[in-house]
């Protein structure tokens, strides 16, 4: 689970009051009219508009009833499948959420929930099975993965709502595999931002990322959770869990949620369902060079920090201090273009490297790329 820190600005409205209260109130609601039909009511009136104060409330009736969490959780959950993955040589181990998109086992989840992992573990809440998992593809920017369950069969298959229905107040509730116990936590909240920016911290390997466009809701989400699913009252999965407030905020009782909705997440599934790479979007198996790099500075390019022993950059002598300046004549100015050039490489593929030395002489070899985890 990312912890997050929230940076999204917050919106006021103000409004006053002048004489002839009568005509003025008939010119206000004239005004509000006028801009609910030229922006759509897509919440750039604020709720009070039409509602009353109520946040539930609408054009078409009266306020909702509050939702029956227990009815739309018991719904939910049989869709749901808990996440296992384990991290060689390290051992580390984690757990997550995934969403059933297909009855034939295709997973939805967090790309950090499966990030580095060497053997993925998937035990399915509607049926009790187990099934190893692949992953099919993966986009690292937006935080979402998609898995594959080899002979999986009949799975009950999540319902994909949209998330650009979703308005402020609305009622949601946090379904996922909190704490890595196995057993599903509903958490329920409410929508208090439909575009949230974080920056988001990996409690795994203290990795940092930004991510924009998040759903904000006021609901206590944990570990384990990532993954999961952000349902509306009717079931729908509206967004994909990935982050939690940080520690301050829960300390302070702010705790808070936040999602990747629901419509960015299908976007990226329909990517990687297409089988065309992207440099965000990464399908099927990924490709190393078995290197740990960081930025070099002045000098452009990705430093390399570790050559690890026995893949391939390694085997093909690279060494520490020389910085990868191109790939395939494409130019690497940084660790995040040559994770782009990388991304859209597959296994067994020869690259070919121009290397800047330290002594300021500079080189070129070709180097046969290997399986690795994903990311």
């Amino acid at each position: 689970m990312y912890d997050g820190t929230d940076t999204a600005d917050a919106n006021s409205a103000e409004s006053t009051r002048t004489g002839r209260p009568g005509r003025v109130a008939a010119l206000v609601l004239a005004a509000l009219l006028t801009a609910a039909v030229l922006f759509g009511y897509r919440d750039q009136l604020p709720r009070w508009a039409f509602g009353v104060g109520d946040s539930s409330a609408t054009l078409l009736g009266p306020p909702l009833p509050p939702m029956d969490s227990a009815v739309v959780a018991a719904d939910v959950e049989p869709q749901l499948v808990n996440i296992n993955v384990s991290i060689r040589p390290s051992g580390i181990s984690a757990a997550g959420t995934g969403i059933v998109l297909t009855a034939d086992g295709q997973v939805l989840t967090s790309h950090h929930v499966v990030k580095g992992a060497d053997v993925i573990t998937v035990g399915d809440l509607g049926n009790g099975h187990d099934y190893p998992a692949t992953v099919l593809g993966y986009d690292a920017t937006a935080d979402i993965a998609l898995l594959s369950l080899p002979g999986a069969i009949g799975l009950p298959v999540a319902r994909v709502g949209s998330s650009a229905g979703l308005r402020l107040g609305d009622e949601i509730l946090a379904i996922g595999n909190a704490g890595g116990t196995g057993s599903p936590t509903v958490t329920p909240g409410s929508v208090t931002s439909l575009s949230s920016s974080i920056v988001a911290r990996d409690a795994a390997d203290l990795s940092r990322k930004q991510l924009t466009g998040m759903i904000e809701v006021a609901a206590p989400v944990a570990s384990g959770q990532s993954g999961g699913a952000l349902v509306d009252r009717y079931g729908a999965v509206v967004g994909v869990i990935t982050a939690s407030s940080g520690e301050v905020a829960r300390a302070a009782g702010r705790a808070s949620g936040y999602a990747v909705p629901i419509d960015t997440a299908m976007s990226v599934i329909r990517q990687i369902r297409s089988g065309t790479p992207t440099d965000t979007v990464h399908v099927g198996p990924t490709a190393t060079l078995g290197v740990l790099t960081s930025d070099a500075g002045q000098l452009a390019g990705a430093r390399i920090d570790v050559a690890l022993y026995g893949q391939p950059a390694y085997l093909a002598g690279l060494t520490a201090g020389e910085v990868i300046t191109a790939v395939d004549g494409r130019v690497i100015t940084s660790v995040q273009a040559l994770k782009a050039a990388l991304n859209v490489r597959k296994p067994a593929d020869t690259v070919r490297l121009d290397l800047a030395e330290p002594d300021g002489s500079h080189r070129a070899l070709a180097v046969a790329l290997a399986v690795g985890p994903p990311n």
